[in-house]
């Protein structure tokens, strides 16, 4: 469902690491993610999932480049990341 780099940028922007949802509306800034992975793989994360509809990007759009500089997570994209996060619990054998 989402590569490795995207369940990080999705867990910074929807949730801390304890499972605690972001304030709504929290923008998080580009600089979190560049720490990852380089820019290019980074920045194509990020536009699939701008894409896919689970962020929104703000930033400067060119007629050839898209230059995102802030990501914020939509209410779809919250949906699935609990999702995502509810599938991976581990059940107990009763």
């Amino acid at each position: 469902m989402f590569s490795s780099l995207q369940r990080n940028i999705l867990r910074e922007c929807c949730g801390a690491p304890k499972g605690a949802l972001r304030a709504k509306g929290a923008k998080v800034d580009r600089k979190v993610f560049d720490k990852l992975r380089p820019v290019k793989i980074v920045t194509k994360s990020l536009e699939r999932l701008i894409d896919r509809g689970d962020l929104v990007g703000y930033g400067v759009r060119t007629p050839k480049k898209w230059f995102i500089k802030e990501v914020k997570a939509t209410r779809q994209g919250l949906k699935d990341w609990v999702k995502f996060m509810a599938s991976r619990q581990k059940r107990l054998p009763l």
